[in-house]
């Protein structure tokens, strides 16, 4: 049975054709299947790629068994739509940066075809990011839940006043709080938006999670980490246009009494790094550390 191939993509990106042409053929060559989204095919076929190979999903293959691979050529956005649909079924994730951060997607574009080469040559290093379960609840009954990988982040819109807010973490009452909102960010989150509020920045490997609040109404609150394994709850209590937003790209709107509940999840998300792109060695070439 030929392995299978998941393909994520930033379609409007203007490095996208010649990353294709650079990356795909060795996997076409060895016999892979490649699925991608619907939005990739006019970018595919301007790339020269023979379209018999490629199979147009918008569920990327959920009904399908596990991938082998999910490439994704793009930012760390696209690499978070892509844990989402594939990385949290267990298919390991191998990003490729068409931007100019990318903390996830850390090999570069101008390395495409080489970074293809040493996965099929199996010198790649697993990397398993550890999750976040995280439910919304309203009268009793539970609304919604997902597993992210970067944060969940309740936030009140662009009008509204500040939320009135109770946290809890683990048995502990971690008291009332006045914000804009609060952020809970994984190892992986701690260098996205937590990082913006001031939160530190976590090494990937540590079980842990930062809550950081966002325009806290009080100096002295500030953001703080805490055990994995010690669930959190934040209940919402006086609000006004207010939103719980699961790693950027879900969105649910909050209203009083809601309770969002947060805990370890079991799952985790494989990114496959090249040997010797350490953890601070990404730091500095990503946050340009040393630069003066």
């Amino acid at each position: 049975m030929p392995q299978r191939l998941i393909l994520v993509a930033k379609v409007k990106s203007p490095h996208l054709g010649s990353t294709l042409r650079d990356a795909l053929p060795p996997f076409l060559e060895l016999g892979w299947t490649v699925t991608a989204e619907p939005s990739l095919g006019v970018a595919w076929e301007q790339a020269g790629l023979p379209q018999d190979r490629l199979t147009l999903d918008l569920t990327l293959g959920a009904s399908q068994p596990v991938a082998d691979l999910c490439l994704v050529l793009g930012g760390d956005g696209t690499l978070l739509h892509a844990a989402r649909h594939a990385g949290m079924r267990g298919t390991p994730i191998l990003g490729i940066n068409l931007g100019s951060l990318g903390f996830l997607t850390a090999h570069p574009v101008s390395e495409a075809a080489a970074t293809v080469r040493a996965f099929l040559a199996g010198t790649l290093v697993p990397d398993r990011r550890p999750t976040l379960e995280v439910e919304l609840w309203r009268d009793g009954g539970r609304l919604a839940r997902q597993t992210v990988l970067n944060d969940a982040v309740v936030a009140k819109g662009a009008l509204a006043r500040i939320m009135d807010m109770h946290l809890r973490v683990g048995s502990e009452d971690a008291g009332p709080m006045k914000a804009d909102g609060l952020i809970v960010a994984t190892p992986t989150g701690s260098t996205a938006y937590a990082l913006s509020a001031g939160g530190p920045i976590l090494h990937p490997s540590l079980e842990a999670f930062v809550i950081a609040p966002i325009c806290p109404h009080t100096l002295t609150l500030r953001p703080s980490v805490v055990p994995a394994a010690r669930p959190i709850s934040i209940t919402l209590e006086e609000i006004e246009d207010a939103h719980l937003t699961l790693d950027g790209q879900v969105g649910h709107r909050l209203q009083p009494g809601d309770e969002v509940r947060l805990r370890q999840a079991q799952t985790r998300v494989t990114l496959l790094q090249r040997p010797g792109l350490d953890f601070f060695a990404l730091l500095q070439q990503k946050l340009h550390w040393g630069d003066r």
